[in-house]
């Protein structure tokens, strides 16, 4: 059922990501929604409390009002080895808020920060919006997929006095799973020079079969001493929408200073997205399982279904697509190149960071005809490797 998705009702959602597309006259395959129905158990959860009460919210950050603190810590034990301090959670309305949150009370303008690149578009319109340098940590294009330099990433680090990390992991757009080995340098690096980690670790439950993700955190006291780990419901159950985010914050002085705000300058979640959290972690593992097993099927679809000439490595979590069109002759932004010549919504590679140009984000979270349809209509509009851009 999941998989059987009617196009027309697709194109009657009120979402960013399908109103946009149809307006343009195209496809989706940008904003990471997913198309698949939410889980029954969250729907349930969601009507009951419309039906019962939507009055002011019962939970807050204290820790015997934060139901979400008890969850988060199960899940991460249980999933991942991952022990946090239930007390130590922190409700937002999404990982953005957190992070700005975050900078806000433990840097200051002019402050460098450190992040691997490509990023999310939206990291990176943070740091600059708040004033903030961004020092790149790259990640290289190789035959055995994306990887970074860690001894490059130390020099770095001495050489601009960073003391912050963002640490998406897994890795958006490239979708790379860091190992063990990457994680524990990072770690060192983290520990040698007293850098504040914040874990951006929202994509760790749509990780595939042989990898395995693994909470910075969980390497050992001192690194989670330094860490904020920012977990969501919002990409593995689609519940973007829901606006609601948690960050456990290891850091005792992030966490002192967090805990001097005005308790809603930033906002907060409402019943519905706290509730509907719940429901996710604590009963949608089921539908979890086949959605995971669907994208596995779809991102293996998206490398055999690509035209000629694009560089894709599999993504080791998420449902992104992370496409190098650079050899057809595309220009910087081959996104704008499909949406004219295809009627398909790309996300533009650019606004990942000059690492991006050339490049393209395509969401492959969708049902088995549509991404029949995209993935056509792109091998449609593509050069071949020898034949210049048209």
């Amino acid at each position: 059922m999941l998989d059987d998705l009617d196009l027309a009702s697709l194109r009657r959602r009120p979402g960013v990501k399908w109103a946009d597309a149809t307006a343009a006259g195209a496809l989706p395959a940008w904003v990471a929604d997913m198309d698949f129905p939410v889980a029954e158990p969250i729907q349930a959860a969601l009507v009951d409390a419309v039906r019962t009460d939507l009055g002011y919210p019962f939970w807050d950050d204290r820790p015997e009002r934060n139901p979400l603190g008890e969850a988060f810590a199960a899940r991460m034990a249980g999933r991942y080895g991952f022990t946090p301090a239930p007390e130590h959670v922190r409700v937002y309305t999404e990982v953005i808020q957190a992070l700005q949150a975050i900078l806000h009370v433990a840097t200051a303008p002019g402050d460098s920060v450190l992040m691997h690149v490509p990023a999310y578009s939206p990291f990176l319109a943070t740091l600059t919006a708040m004033g903030r340098r961004l020092v790149p940590v790259p990640l290289a294009d190789t035959a055995a997929g994306w990887s970074f330099d860690a001894d490059r990433m130390a020099a770095d680090v001495a050489r601009t006095g960073s003391r912050t990390l963002i640490l998406v992991n897994p890795q958006n757009p490239t979708g790379r799973v860091f190992t063990r080995a990457e994680l524990t340098a990072v770690a060192e690096i983290a520990n040698r020079y007293d850098l504040l980690v914040i874990a951006d670790e929202v994509h760790a439950d749509l990780t595939y079969d042989p990898h395995r993700h693994l909470p910075v955190a969980a390497l050992a006291p001192e690194i989670a001493a330094r860490t904020v780990t920012l977990q969501s419901a919002s990409k593995a159950f689609n519940l973007a929408g829901l606006r609601c985010c948690v960050a456990h914050v290891g850091h005792a002085g992030v966490r002192s200073a967090l805990d001097t705000l005005p308790s809603l300058l930033l906002g907060q979640p409402g019943n519905l997205g706290v509730l509907g959290t719940l429901a996710a972690w604590q009963h949608g593992d089921a539908w979890l399982t086949e959605v995971r097993a669907l994208l596995d099927r779809n991102r293996c679809l998206v490398a055999a279904g690509l035209p000629a000439g694009v560089g894709y490595h599999l993504p080791e979590a998420s449902y992104l697509a992370w496409l190098n069109f650079r050899a057809l002759g595309l220009g910087p932004d081959p996104a704008a190149h499909f949406l004219e010549r295809a009627g398909v919504m790309l996300s533009r590679g650019p606004e990942f960071g000059p690492p991006g140009t050339g490049f393209a984000r395509l969401n492959f979270a969708t049902g088995r005809a549509v991404l029949d349809d995209i993935l056509g209509r792109l091998r449609t509009a593509c050069p071949t490797p020898s034949e210049p851009g048209r």
